[in-house]
């Protein structure tokens, strides 16, 4: 599971990847669009517009315990109160990390992701070894990607579909106590919200 692969150049592409590459390639090809357009677009998407909307709620949670609380209990309408939902996003469970649970997201089927907090979903996240391997040896996996959880630590594996997709409250970073919203959130990273890695 290493670093995000470039998108003009999958391992494998759906009947979906494939037309969306022809169509860009006619973009490029007519003048209307560049390349480095699209990269940077995917870019942003992937590590700046949706993780940072994610920060954000996790940020908040941390600073304001009645919002944590409706959070955990209603994680689609404690998102939309920040302005955050629409498609991929209709029905959002929020788990939260706690010194004896991690939690940790997947999709065995394909690559269901909540894409109105987290952005794109990695390559990784879609590979057929992730979804397979987060289910069978989770805590195996998790120390191959630098998460390694504490013995002690239970793991949990939630397995995203169609119906319900989730995402990882992380664990408040110890010395953050002064920190304001804002600096909290700039520490919430994409897979710390996955739960692949630990703040």
């Amino acid at each position: 599971m290493g670093e995000d692969h470039d998108h003009h150049h999958p391992a494998e592409r759906t009947d979906v990847e494939r037309r969306a590459a022809a169509l860009e390639a006619l973009l490029v090809e007519k003048g209307i669009i560049t390349t480095e357009f699209v990269d940077q677009v995917v870019d942003a998407y992937a590590h700046d517009i949706g993780p940072m909307n994610g920060a954000k709620v996790v940020a908040r949670a941390w600073v304001d315990s009645q919002y944590k609380e409706r959070l955990l209990e209603d994680g689609t309408a404690a998102i939309g109160e920040l302005g955050f939902g629409g498609a991929e996003g209709d029905h959002i469970v929020v788990v939260e990390n706690t010194p004896t649970v991690h939690n940790v997201v997947v999709c065995t089927l394909c690559s269901c992701y909540p894409w109105p907090v987290l952005g794109l979903p990695p390559n990784w996240y879609k590979s057929p070894p992730y979804r397979a391997r987060m289910v069978r040896e989770p805590r195996a996996l998790l120390t191959e990607m630098g998460c390694a959880v504490p013995a002690s630590a239970e793991v949990r594996v939630w397995d995203s579909s169609a119906e319900v997709r989730y995402l990882v409250l992380p664990q408040r970073p110890e010395g953050s106590e002064q920190a304001s919203e804002d600096e909290l959130a700039a520490l919430v990273t994409r897979d710390a919200m996955i739960g692949v890695a630990r703040l």
